[in-house]
């Protein structure tokens, strides 16, 4: 079950989320985030409960600053729900799987 989470870079960040067919959460953290590192769990069962309808991607903000920046992350872990290029929701902070699978089933 684990792998479903893609960690991915700038360089890949337009083909892996903008131009995703799929809605696309988007996980900007850091290892040495302690709230980062309880999500990384939760977001690798978001990611199995939603299989085929939501793609999880991980965006390492120290070895990506810009892509963080372009996004405004102030702090961290935030979350970014990405749908069709467009940012539908966005959240900060950890948070149960209950919580998350809550804040994104509207939208997939």
């Amino acid at each position: 079950m684990a792998g479903l989470v893609k960690e991915i870079n700038e360089a890949q960040f337009d083909g892996e989320v903008m131009k995703s067919e799929l809605p696309v959460l988007v996980d900007f953290w850091a290892p040495w985030c302690g709230p980062c590192k309880m999500l990384g769990p939760v977001l690798e069962d978001v990611a199995a409960t939603n299989d085929g309808r939501l793609k999880v991607v991980k965006v390492n903000v120290d070895e990506n600053p810009d892509l963080a920046q372009k996004y405004n992350v102030m702090g961290i872990p935030a979350m970014f729900l990405i749908k069709g290029g467009e940012v539908i929701e966005s959240f900060t902070g950890a948070m149960s799987k209950q919580a998350l699978n809550d804040k994104i089933t509207p939208y997939i």
